[in-house]
């Protein structure tokens, strides 16, 4: 079995072998929306997006991984079936995180950074710069699932909540903190697998009307609601897929050196995080809506649904404010619009409430497809 090599540069998509990981990867999202559901507090929301942002972490590690080394090797199958394994247990422990299953979760995280970080090893040989950055690696491997697994055997409630702050503040700073020189990345990969991991949150979204609708009656109010979440979501997927992703990806490819690494760090592996959360919370908001479609949301859901969309929306400010410079204006505007939607969702029923947003969602995008459908045209046009 040859040991995996880092790819030529070139032209390089995603492969079947990185959609079936992925499967995994939706499994645990619908996990923790099924936490946040369970416990649907503030501290269940804060403990379901620490456990989201370390799932990141590490699925966004093999991305970075598959950008570089070819994913059609052996070995290289062989170490992504052991991630799957790992990531399914995480998905399984995840219930439990915080309680009974916290060291199965912790060394479940452990197995998946020590297979990614040991094929990335094989890889380096012979790249002295590659060898030196992935070396560092192993800094950010005990520290963050130490403290998960010592919090769950030696603390509860707020000190083990504080450990697990503590491990997601040292995953990412010490990961982060080496910098970027050295590592590979191949532009389009990187910018299509981010997208579809998009497509895949967004399949969550569509998963939690199924799921909120299983023990209901349905009737006109559970189907009308069941509408609105998948128009929101199609609003969803516009406000990416439309412009900002082919723009970004054209802004990426253009970029050499390490003005293209910091992209793939800041652009893709960071911000896509808060999308990614954003997308989730909006999944929990709705599942929450279609279990009772003519109530109000508590306090928790309701903001997991307007904050939700809020935080997506924020990110694309962000993310357009990383590779332009500058601000999206109407799309800062629709945020604290689906911000100042929570109060309805909390006194009114969740109908109104997604009525709401997605006449936010669709005056925003329409505005932006009016306004500036000449760089629209233009954008679109150099992509296809």
């Amino acid at each position: 079995m040859r040991a995996p090599a880092v790819r030529a540069r070139g032209e390089a998509r995603v492969s079947p072998l990185e959609l079936f990981f992925d499967l995994v990867f939706v499994f645990a999202l619908t996990q923790v929306t099924a936490f946040m559901a369970a416990d649907p507090t503030f501290g269940g929301l804060a403990r379901g997006m620490l456990i989201l942002t370390l799932m990141w972490w590490a699925w966004s590690a093999f991305t970075w991984l598959t950008s570089t080394v070819d994913p059609e090797q052996a070995l290289t199958r062989l170490v992504m079936f052991a991630a799957m394994g790992a990531f399914l247990v995480m998905a399984l422990a995840t219930p439990g995180a915080f309680t009974d299953d916290g060291v199965l979760w912790g060394c479940a995280y452990l197995a998946a950074r020590l297979v990614h970080v040991a094929l990335y090893a094989l890889a380096a040989r012979g790249d002295a710069a590659l060898a030196r950055v992935v070396w560092s690696l192993l800094r950010s491997l005990i520290p963050g699932s130490g403290l998960i697994i010592l919090g769950a055997v030696a603390f509860e409630g707020t000190t083990r909540d504080l450990m697990w702050v503590a491990a997601v503040l040292l995953d990412y700073g010490l990961v982060l903190g080496a910098g970027v020189a050295g590592w590979h990345v191949h532009a389009a990969h990187f910018a299509e697998r981010f997208g579809l991991i998009l497509i895949i949150a967004m399949g969550e979204s569509i998963v939690a009307v199924g799921v909120g609708l299983e023990e209901v009656e349905l009737g006109a109010p559970e189907i009308t609601a069941a509408v609105l979440a998948l128009a929101i979501t199609c609003l969803v997927w516009w406000a990416y897929f439309d412009v900002p992703a082919l723009d970004a990806e054209r802004r990426f490819t253009s970029a050499v050196g390490i003005a293209q690494l910091r992209i793939a760090r800041d652009a893709y592996a960071l911000l896509h995080l808060p999308m990614t959360a954003g997308i989730v919370l909006f999944a929990l908001g709705t599942k929450k809506v279609l279990e009772h479609t003519e109530d109000p949301l508590k306090d928790m859901p309701a903001l997991a649904l307007c904050g939700g969309l809020a935080l997506y929306t924020v990110a694309h400010v962000a993310f357009r404010l990383r590779l332009t410079g500058s601000l999206s204006v109407p799309r800062v505007i629709a945020a604290l619009a689906c911000l100042a939607v929570f109060p309805v969702a909390t006194s009114a029923s969740g109908l109104v409430a997604l009525a709401l947003l997605l006449a936010i969602g669709a005056a925003y995008l329409g505005y932006e497809t009016l306004h500036d459908r000449e760089r629209r045209a233009e954008v679109r046009a150099a992509h296809h």
